[in-house]
């Protein structure tokens, strides 16, 4: 077994996800690459001076900041895996430095913008009521495409109101879910889904969404999906699933809900992964404020009269 497949097999057995362990190889498969070019040896073959290196052929390349980051923590925790397994002495990147990564606010879409996404949505045939339950979800749900996809049919609790997600490292949560989610569900499931499954024959899959042929929807296909909802409403910005993540946060904490019930919402394992959404809000704490504080009023009232 190679050095890549022995990390691979740790990976699963961490149970970290398929794109998280496939973005892991790529990463340590261009190391492989850069040591055969460079003479120096198997992955394992380690010396004091290949993480430079390394870094410098990154640089060399016009990879972005961002890109060399990722791939340097690819590597100190593939050196980290076998240096705790014994194999090698030490982990010669971890004395590098990971290039600092500015960062940038999450893209989110304003709420006048969302409803006319769901307006655009022709909710009259099967793939219209897919695509609807999808948006609701998405964005009333606040789930990443990747829990979307898992979800099985048994896991809405229409009676309870909630959903089941499987979220990353099989670590799974419940996420309320209001009556117009509800709603657009049960008429998926009800008139949308049915149609599907009865014109392919596949009645035992256990997925809640699936694609024209009766499987399992896949990340691709929703962002197909999301791509021909932007092309109905004459929308002009580019949507992506995690965009409407960043919208169901942003929207939260714009209307008064605390950071901490936020993530919780999402999954995240640190109250810190969720602060980023704090800045956005800022906007709109920005707006109260003009609006509300006295002498703001005054000034805005002034300047109407003039006018």
């Amino acid at each position: 077994m190679s050095s890549i497949d022995k990390f691979i097999d740790y990976l699963n057995r961490k149970n970290y996800s398929k794109h998280t362990i496939d973005n892991y190889v790529r990463d340590i498969e261009v190391l492989e690459d850069f040591l055969k070019s460079e003479g120096f040896g198997d992955l394992l073959e380690i010396n004091d001076t290949l993480a430079r290196y390394f870094m410098s052929f990154l640089y060399e390349k016009d990879y972005s900041r961002k890109s060399i980051a990722r791939k340097i923590s690819s590597a100190r925790s593939f050196y980290n895996y076998f240096q705790a397994e014994g194999e090698i002495n030490r982990n010669p990147f971890n004395a590098l430095t990971i290039p600092k990564i500015d960062k940038k606010n999450p893209r989110f879409i304003y709420e006048s913008e969302i409803e006319n996404l769901f307006k655009s949505i022709n909710n009259s045939n099967a793939k219209g009521k897919r695509d609807l339950a999808i948006l609701e979800v998405l964005y009333g749900c606040g789930l990443r495409v990747s829990e979307l996809c898992d979800i099985k049919v048994q896991d809405v609790d229409f009676y309870q109101g909630l959903i089941l997600v499987h979220g990353k490292g099989n670590k799974d949560r419940y996420v309320p879910i209001h009556k117009n989610i509800e709603d657009a569900i049960q008429d998926y499931l009800d008139f949308g889904r049915t149609e599907f499954l009865i014109r392919s024959g596949n009645t035992s899959e256990e997925k809640l969404f699936v694609n024209f042929k009766g499987g399992a929807l896949t990340p691709r296909g929703v962002r197909v999906i999301l791509n021909d909802i932007i092309e109905s409403s004459s929308e002009t910005f580019k949507l992506s699933p995690h965009m409407l993540r960043h919208s169901f946060a942003t929207h939260l904490l714009n209307n008064g809900a605390d950071l901490r019930s936020v993530q919780e919402l999402l999954g995240h394992s640190h109250l810190s992964s969720t602060q980023i959404y704090t800045q956005v809000s800022k906007e709109k704490l920005k707006e109260s404020y003009l609006a509300h504080h006295p002498r703001a009023r005054k000034k805005e009232q002034k300047w109407e009269v003039l006018k």
